[in-house]
């Protein structure tokens, strides 16, 4: 028997209909707030991730399912989803239109190469939005909003972390005072993070080891070094979040795990996945679509882990619809195969081939969850009629075929 590779999963019966459920949850919400799909491909050249969420970063320096194809081209699987729209926005020339706003969903798989556990496989699903031409930290607000809309209506409680990551302004003086800090204790960090306070310090405050958390107590924290419009924006974010009553907390040590953020960065995080908590998260890029060749355009975006939440979701009481159409005589199986096409047009329909009894049939309607078994007898067939029961309200009837 050939089985799945290890940290990829197959998705069916209840699980494909919660990921369904989540997926058209969010896309619903999305939609109210003015996005729209765009899709991009799986496979893209490396360079693009490489430059984007940075080859510092464990993504690019450790997960990529990376190789050359029958071309020669360095190319991978996309490991997360912002790089390939924001490549997109660029392909398209969209950043040339300045005064324009556009806002992107997305959804689909991603690929890193990492060690499976609860609520993180090799490859995953993400859904994201991407809003691209508005600076202003309303907008970081109303991507948060939208999270824990979504979040609220899949019946998911969470607890919001937030941060900010300054800009070129206020981060170089930042930096140097955090290599200098990490300089003085460096023997006693991991080993990636001896690694990172020469190649991307930021990084270090990202690391999940105890040890080097425990040292990073005392580190100096980017939200006592902001510039002024840094700042200024940070609190008036905080300000946003306490007027909607939107609970939150501050981690000075929030960088995520992606290169390309600047200023607002937050994460919402469960308690209930194990020790990877996190659920969603995201936050302000402004430089990218410049990273990539295109002109400069501010923009906010997140992605929320389909399978991590895939255990918290409440669904919806599932409730009977359509038909379940049967016949107990052979050559009634003649008759209702078009009838079946015809109802098709405007319901559910579930027909079974087989003739059987009228318990079998009732018991086949009842696995299906068909809101009314239909079925043809002798009798019904001679006739011209269909009997049909409803199996929410118990009651049943005989009925013309043409009425039907």
């Amino acid at each position: 028997m050939i089985n799945a590779l290890r940290g990829m999963k197959d998705l069916t019966l209840e699980e494909s209909e919660r990921f369904v459920h989540i997926v058209t949850t969010a896309i619903t919400i999305a939609k109210r707030y003015g996005y729209g799909y765009i899709e991009t491909p799986i496979l893209e050249e490396t360079k693009l991730f490489k430059r984007s969420v940075g080859e510092s970063s464990d993504i690019v320096g450790k997960e990529m399912y990376q190789f050359q194809d029958k071309g020669g081209n360095d190319v991978c699987m996309r490991p997360e989803g912002t790089a390939g729209v924001v490549r997109a926005f660029v392909q398209a020339k969209f950043d040339r239109q300045q005064s324009a706003k556009f806002k992107f969903y997305y959804y689909g798989a991603m690929f890193r190469y990492e060690r499976p556990q609860k609520g993180r496989l090799r490859e995953f699903h993400q859904f994201g939005c991407e809003s691209f031409g508005e600076a202003s930290v309303y907008e970081d607000f109303t991507i948060i909003q939208m999270i824990g809309d979504i979040f609220k209506a899949l019946g998911i409680g969470y607890k919001l972390q937030i941060n900010s990551l300054g800009c070129p302004e206020c981060m170089p003086q930042y930096r140097e005072r955090l290599i200098n800090f990490l300089t003085e204790c460096q023997e006693e960090l991991c080993e990636d993070c001896n690694r990172r306070v020469t190649t991307n310090p930021i990084r270090v405050l990202d690391c999940k080891n105890e040890k080097c958390q425990s040292l990073l107590v005392n580190s100096p924290k980017l939200i006592k070094n902001l510039c002024d419009n840094c700042d200024s924006d940070f609190k008036k974010l905080v300000r946003l979040l306490e007027s909607e009553n939107i609970e939150y907390q501050i981690d000075t040590n929030l960088v995520r795990g992606l290169d390309y953020y600047n200023k607002t960065a937050f994460e919402f995080v469960s308690d209930n996945i194990g020790s990877q908590s996190a659920i969603a998260g995201g936050g302000r890029y402004d430089k990218l679509v410049e990273f990539l060749d295109g002109k400069p355009t501010p923009a906010v975006g997140f992605a929320l882990g389909i399978e991590r939440i895939m255990e918290l979701v409440q669904m919806p009481t599932k409730e009977r619809e359509g038909y379940y159409l049967g016949a107990m005589d052979e050559e009634a199986i003649d008759t209702l195969f078009p009838l079946a096409s015809k109802k098709r047009k405007t319901d559910k329909v579930t027909l079974e081939y087989s003739p059987k009894k009228l318990k079998a049939h009732l018991k086949g309607a009842d696995k299906v969850n068909a809101r009314y078994c239909a079925v043809i007898g002798e009798d019904e067939l001679n006739n011209g009629t269909i009997w049909i029961k409803d199996l929410v309200k118990k009651e049943e009837t005989t009925i013309s075929i043409d009425k039907f």
